[in-house]
């Protein structure tokens, strides 16, 4: 069982940074791969970033490669996500998941954050 908590959300304007923080309980964390997603009410979840208990395992979505970047410190059972050159397009509910095993883009993360708002101005 692991249970995750997100902050750092907030209003920023476009062209902005933020960076996301996912604390995780439990002391098999390293085990498990993390992922950020997103959701804008009315739409699916979708994918933004993974990094899996490996480091050869990182992947982004199309939409924020460049411009975000997920880390994890697995001593502070935690996960990042920094966002650089924030768009209004970005804005959405950013939920962190995490999995037992590798890392996936799919929405298949046995475990999940409440949220947090991301909202960015033009």
């Amino acid at each position: 069982q692991i249970q995750l908590v997100e902050s750092g959300g907030g209003l920023v304007q476009a062209g902005g940074s933020l960076r996301l923080s996912c604390a995780a309980s439990g002391r098999t964390f390293s085990s498990y791969s993390m992922a950020w997603f997103r959701q804008v009410p009315g739409k699916e979840r979708e994918f933004v970033a993974a990094r899996g208990w490996s480091a050869s395992q990182i992947y982004y979505a199309d939409s924020v490669k460049g411009r975000f970047t997920i880390s994890r410190d697995n001593a502070k059972n935690s996960v990042y996500l920094q966002m650089n050159s924030l768009k209004p397009e970005d804005t959405a509910i950013y939920y962190c998941a995490a999995k037992y095993g590798s890392a996936t883009m799919l929405v298949a993360y046995d475990y999940w954050g409440q949220g947090t708002q991301v909202t960015v101005s033009s």
